[in-house]
């Protein structure tokens, strides 16, 4: 995970949200891969889904007693750990947003 913010990275983003500014800097904001900062959340929205979505289905295989025990705690455990992930990653983003928002114009 990130400690740091960037502070150009930050405005690059208010400055698009607020539709001032021009140039590929203003409208697009990517990481050293290329890819833009919206992708690399959608990616790992995706991945969480699919993470829970798994957990939940192993669940249900439990219930109906059609899975293996040790597959289930594992899948289970993933599961959990995503939502914790996705949960800290929810108020990191919040606290950053709270942040940029503070700062003077």
């Amino acid at each position: 995970m990130v400690d740091r913010i960037d502070p150009s990275v930050a405005a690059g983003l208010y400055k698009t949200a607020q539709g001032v500014g021009s140039g590929a800097s203003a409208t697009k904001v990517s990481d050293n891969q290329g890819s833009s900062f919206g992708d690399l959340i959608e990616k790992a929205a995706v991945e969480s889904i699919k993470t829970l979505k798994g957990g939940e289905k192993a669940s249900a295989e439990a219930v109906m007693g059609t899975a293996n025990l040790t597959d289930v705690v594992e899948a289970v455990t993933a599961a959990e750990m995503t939502l914790e992930t996705v949960v800290a990653m929810r108020d990191r983003m919040m606290s950053a947003y709270q942040e940029i928002m503070r700062m003077p114009i």
